[in-house]
């Protein structure tokens, strides 16, 4: 890293108290080196990967990152802070900060800085030697690895290369490598045994592990790092694959054969898992390989010891509390967490077809009119010549699509809570929900119970000669017929009524009722912007239309949905033109791309507004949201496909009044971001101050034009 930290570039005594006063200050040291080209634009951008997820760790660091057009090349900055800084970590604030700048694109760069600081980070006496360095120049070359680390006993892990070489993110890979050749050399026992029985030579219990997080850099990294180090403590082999942001290089099959265990610590899902089928398996989230290392090992050892391993090989989950969609994020989280994850598993599946099949649809009845839905099949009567014939061919190919929707949404529910072994009975159940006219409940209880039905299945212990067709034949065949009784014969016909109950009181809906509801859905489809409470009002609506022919209650609330929608990014974009002096130069450009986004329905248009100042940006979102969600129920408004914007107004009932829906409402977002804006103390200094105390990225530039202050 010798190009990347200078002394310049290090403030030992940070005074800021919020994570946006830090960032300000450690940002000004890289303007000052001409490394930032524009401040409040390199701000924006980090304080929009900061509301991604949080940046700090635990042991007292933040590492708040991200990539830019307005950095020069990459660079890091450090800060060691007496007070601490908030940066979102479960155990504390951070005492010592790194902001790490990378020019856009440039991902090689960004990941080799964050991976190759993560795993330095894993030694204790690294960390240590920062925060007693004495000044900056000192730490800047602990930092860069340009100071001897202490010294430690044989085979202990090396802070640095010792010779200011860049680490490299694949360094994980080496060792990898490194061990392949010894596990492959001294493998003379059968795969999956210990190596201790009688008669063969005594070696080290040998593990592989897999780590992963959401972003792929630090927790991967540092996750790695600290299996490795308790495996040296423990005597114990212990080599990782990182599948980190970019990408992953496969553990040697020589080694993976040759492992006694497996330790999975991600919150993604593990890529080509079935390789390591067939082993005694530990599977928890990436922090826990951080902060218990020497637990995991210690578990995947007795398991092995009592001749536990996976039950099956390509895509069995190992165990019932470690899913796909239960490893997306902290271990030990509640079951309300995990069952809206794995809700929002199969929603995310099911909305490509929403989109494809609505839009098919509705582009039939624009063609061919409202009577298209009674055309004969394309099969029978297609005349080349004939628009009619396009519109019905549109219009059967969409109906086509539609009717994936249930089982889809089914099949993924219940592979979220039991990976692939949940697709048979889930999609199995969806089939049979829409057989029933169970509709979208008796996809969501089809699919729930797939994937309860898969992982009993799971827990049954099962004899090593059975273990290979369990995946492929015992699973798939008993979970889909069990399925298939409970929805058939025991929980169908309920939720077949309680489906038509609820069509019954949507087609019901009028006047204050249907005005409500739409002021509803607003406040959920801006509340979040494309998160899971967006998702679930437009879920809902989505529901409604995904038949041959919805009711036109449906029909009301789609158009309401997708009006909401359109408002946050429109409001940001109509804000930035009217009153640009309240944005910074990055929020005015993002406010053209509004403009965008807003007209095609992509509510995470102004997402990059609402990170920058949430207070302001969301509330004021929200009202706009519902008054143009209420406005278009009142007016009657109404929508056949899902998704399109201003592009599909031709489709929509009542389209004038739909878009003075849309335009009140964000003429009310606009006037109340403005006004909420424009409360804030004027700005007189170089930098501005947030809510807290702290710098504030969504505040304007001063006036001022003398240059910022190092």
């Amino acid at each position: 890293m010798s190009d990347m930290i200078t002394a310049d570039l290090v403030d030992l005594d940070l005074s800021a108290d919020t994570k946006e006063a830090a960032a300000r200050a450690l940002a000004e040291r890289m303007v000052a080196l001409g490394r930032v080209t524009d401040l409040e634009g390199f701000l924006a951008d980090v304080a929009a990967r900061e509301a991604q997820m949080p940046t700090g760790l635990d042991g007292g660091i933040g590492i708040p990152h991200c990539r830019s057009e307005h950095v020069t090349e990459p660079t890091l900055a450090f800060g060691r802070s007496a007070a601490g800084v908030d940066f979102g970590a479960a155990d504390g604030p951070a005492d010592l900060i790194f902001l790490i700048a990378a020019p856009a694109g440039a991902d090689d760069a960004h990941l080799t800085i964050l991976s190759s600081l993560a795993r330095q980070l894993m030694n204790a006496e690294f960390t240590a030697a920062l925060r007693s360095a004495g000044d900056a120049a000192a730490a800047a070359a602990l930092i860069r690895g340009e100071e001897p680390a202490p010294a430690e006993d044989a085979g202990a892990p090396e802070a640095s290369t010792g010779s200011g070489d860049t680490a490299d993110a694949t360094d994980v890979t080496d060792k990898a490598d490194t061990g392949a050749v010894s596990a492959a050399a001294s493998a003379e026992t059968a795969p999956g045994s210990t190596g201790q029985d009688s008669g063969g030579p005594a070696r080290p219990f040998r593990i592989v592990a897999v780590t992963s997080c959401p972003t792929g850099i630090a927790h991967t990294y540092m996750a790695a790092e600290s299996l490795e180090n308790a495996g040296r403590e423990e005597g114990v082999e212990v080599v990782v694959e990182t599948q980190g942001s970019a990408g992953f290089t496969r553990l040697d099959p020589a080694v993976v054969a040759a492992a006694d265990g497996v330790i999975f610590a991600h919150d993604v899902a593990v890529r080509e898992k079935d390789r390591f089928a067939g082993k005694p398996t530990v599977d928890t989230g990436v922090k826990a390989a951080i902060n218990r290392p020497g637990e995991l090992i210690a578990e995947v050892r007795d398991k092995a010891a009592r001749g536990e391993v996976t039950s099956a090989s390509p895509g069995a989950a190992p165990s019932a509390g470690a899913t796909p969609v239960e490893r997306g994020g902290e271990s030990g989280e509640g079951y309300g967490t995990k069952l809206r994850k794995w809700l929002m598993s199969g929603v995310s599946y099911m909305v490509p077809f929403v989109a494809a099949g609505g839009l098919l649809i509705a582009l039939g009845f624009a063609i061919g009119g409202y009577e298209i839905n009674k055309a004969p099949s394309v099969m029978d009567h297609f005349v080349w010549t004939q628009a009619d014939s396009w519109a019905a061919l549109l219009f059967q190919i969409g109906g086509v699509a539609f009717a994936f929707l249930v089982p889809v949404l089914a099949g993924y529910i219940a592979y979220g809570m039991a990976d692939r072994p949940g697709l048979v009975p889930g999609f199995v159940g969806g089939s049979i929900a829409l057989t029933i006219n169970a509709g979208f409940l008796g996809g969501l209880a089809a699919g729930l119970i797939s994937g309860a039905v898969v992982l009993a299945i799971q827990r049954v212990p099962i004899p090593k000669a059975l273990r290979g067709i369990m995946p492929v034949v015992v699973i798939p065949l008993v979970s889909a017929a069990v399925v298939g009784f409970l929805m058939f014969v025991v929980i169908g016909k309920p939720i077949a009524s309680a489906q038509s109950g609820m069509t019954d009181w949507l087609n019901g809906l009028s006047g204050a009722n249907a005005v409500l509801l739409g002021a509803l859905l607003g406040l959920m489809m801006c509340f979040d912007l494309g998160g899971p409470v967006n998702k679930v009002a437009y879920t809902f609506a989505t529901a409604g239309i995904a038949v041959t022919s919805p009711s036109d209650s449906a029909m009301k609330i789609m158009a309401a949905v997708m009006a909401a929608g359109m408002v946050p990014p429109l409001a940001m974009a109509l804000a930035t033109t009217v009153r640009g002096r309240l944005f910074n130069a990055a929020e005015r450009e993002n406010g053209k791309a509004a403009w965008v986004l807003g007209a095609s329905f992509i509510s995470e248009g102004a997402i990059p507004f609402a990170a920058a100042d949430p207070l302001r940006v969301i509330p004021s979102s929200m009202v706009g949201g519902a008054v143009t969600g209420a406005l278009s129920m009142a007016f009657g408004a109404t929508l056949r496909a899902p998704h399109g914007g201003i592009f599909v107004v031709p489709l929509i009932g009542n389209p004038l009044l739909y878009l003075v829906a849309i335009a009140a409402g964000v003429c009310v977002t606009t006037a109340l971001v403005i006004v909420l804006k424009g409360l804030r103390k004027p700005v007189t200094g170089a930098s501005a101050q947030g809510p807290g105390g702290g710098a504030d990225p969504s505040a304007p530039a001063p006036d001022t034009k003398q240059p910022v202050a190092a």
